[in-house]
């Protein structure tokens, strides 16, 4: 088997990840992927996760699709769901119309309870690629606490659950305490009480639905605990937490950011090509982290790939096995094979049964010249075409390129300066894709 090209395949066993994991070894194993920040009470944690129990971690639906920061938790909700536990995937419906200071070094924007409910729907089908909610064994749950928090009335939630909280304990908490000592933007009322709802949402998942476990960044601990300590308070109950390592590439910059913005999971808002694209293009220092981040590949394979990437880090194998892993994983085997054929075609690979959309991410990634089409009427040359498009300064210089095999034309190489340029030859009734030399790509747009 190429190992470039593996497919990975996750089946939801209740007992063992394909690794042959324990279901008491999921700490070892998320301990070796460097996804423990801190726990609470790790001796006691690691006896509870010997038999199954229920664990969450909560997002807020602050927009219509996951990106791939939210990925960390989510994945780690699906190994835990590997090893036989029950995952819920928290909405945050309510916590969202508000917004979590953490992190933040601004307020923000309050949305409407129409966006949230629609971005929670689209999140949904999402979130079936991540996680089972179909197995009878342990099935994933998608909750929204605004279903537990819509009608509790302002004087009962301060009542019940407020005075179980003083304020110095909450300025205590780093991601209020940030906020404060910025006199400029300082931190609302509103705000202020995210930890409470988040506290309450632990309570209440814990009485609800017997769940033990929450999960987040390494910037949620202060709000995992205010959790326990209600769960402890109101129901004489011990629960716990784990956070995880919020993730930044070698050279500083926040991870799943791009010049052009956040990476989604929608295709509809980046594209599988883009997708595919921004995990090819990790960092060699980067690379062998985010393989234990967030693929399903073992220990054994990933050793695999680093001593591959160690005697030849120019042939980026990889960062090929993340880039297949993260794109079949969220989008399918059938668009993983579309965008590593859109990938072939920039290095000279064959234009035949590429779609239009497919080729319409790879536009964007090219200069590109706009010449009448008018041009094709007459007797229009790959001569006249080549040096109209730039791509040679002089007709002279064009056809000694172009008997010389320079030139190719739709990734086909032409040696015949006098080739005739015509309708025919368009890709999608527009396009002509010329190449000088191995990368010196340009598209010509018939219009």
């Amino acid at each position: 088997m190429n190992r470039n090209r593996r497919r990975l395949s996750i089946d939801f066993a209740p007992k063992a990840t394909q690794d042959g994991a324990s279901m008491t070894g999921i700490l070892e194993e998320l301990s070796w992927r460097g996804l423990v920040d801190n726990t609470t009470d790790e001796e006691a944690l690691g006896k509870r996760l010997e038999t199954p129990t229920t664990l969450y971690c909560g997002f807020d639906p602050t927009a219509d699709s996951l990106h791939v920061g939210n990925l960390v938790p989510l994945l780690a909700l699906r190994r835990f769901q590997l090893l036989g536990h029950s995952p819920i995937a928290l909405a945050g419906g309510a916590t969202g119309s508000i917004g979590d200071p953490s992190g933040k070094s601004a307020e923000r924007q309050l949305l409407t309870r129409d966006i949230l409910n629609a971005n929670i729907a689209k999140v949904k089908t999402q979130l079936a690629r991540l996680l089972d909610f179909e197995t009878e064994v342990n099935p994933a749950r998608l909750l929204d606490n605004a279903d537990w928090t819509a009608g509790i009335s302002y004087l009962d939630f301060l009542r019940d659950v407020g005075k179980h909280f003083s304020v110095n304990m909450m300025v205590s908490k780093e991601s209020v305490r940030a906020r404060m000592e910025d006199r400029e933007t300082g931190i609302s009322y509103t705000e202020f009480s995210y930890m409470l709802l988040q506290a309450f949402d632990f309570y209440h998942l814990r009485n609800e639905f017997n769940c033990e476990i929450q999960i987040g960044g390494s910037d949620q601990w202060g709000n995992i605990t205010a959790g326990i300590e209600l769960s402890r308070k109101k129901l004489s109950q011990t629960v716990y937490g784990i956070t995880l390592p919020l993730i930044t590439n070698s050279d500083g910059s926040k991870f799943g950011k791009t010049a052009a913005g956040a990476i989604w999971l929608d295709p509809n808002k980046t594209s599988v090509y883009r997708f595919y694209q921004f995990w090819i293009r990790t960092d060699d220092r980067d690379v062998l982290r985010y393989l234990k981040y967030f693929t399903f590949l073992s220990q054994e394979e990933i050793a695999d790939l680093e001593q591959q990437h160690a005697e030849a880090p120019e042939r980026r194998t990889a960062q090929k096995a993340l880039a297949i892993a993260m794109t079949t994983m969220i989008h399918g085997q059938e668009a993983t094979d579309e965008a590593l054929k859109a990938s072939q075609i920039l290095f000279g690979g064959d234009l035949q049964g590429i779609t239009e959309a497919t080729f319409n991410d790879i536009i964007n990634e090219i200069p590109s010249v706009v010449i009448p089409k008018e041009n094709l009427e007459n007797d229009y040359t790959l001569v006249d075409l080549v040096v109209e498009a730039k791509l040679c300064p002089s007709k002279g210089q064009a056809r000694k390129d172009i008997a010389g095999g320079g030139i190719n034309l739709n990734n086909n190489r032409q040696q015949d300066p006098l080739t005739n340029i015509n309708s025919e030859q368009l890709l999608f009734g527009r396009f002509i894709l010329l190449r000088k030399g191995k990368k010196n790509y340009l598209l010509a747009s018939f219009e």
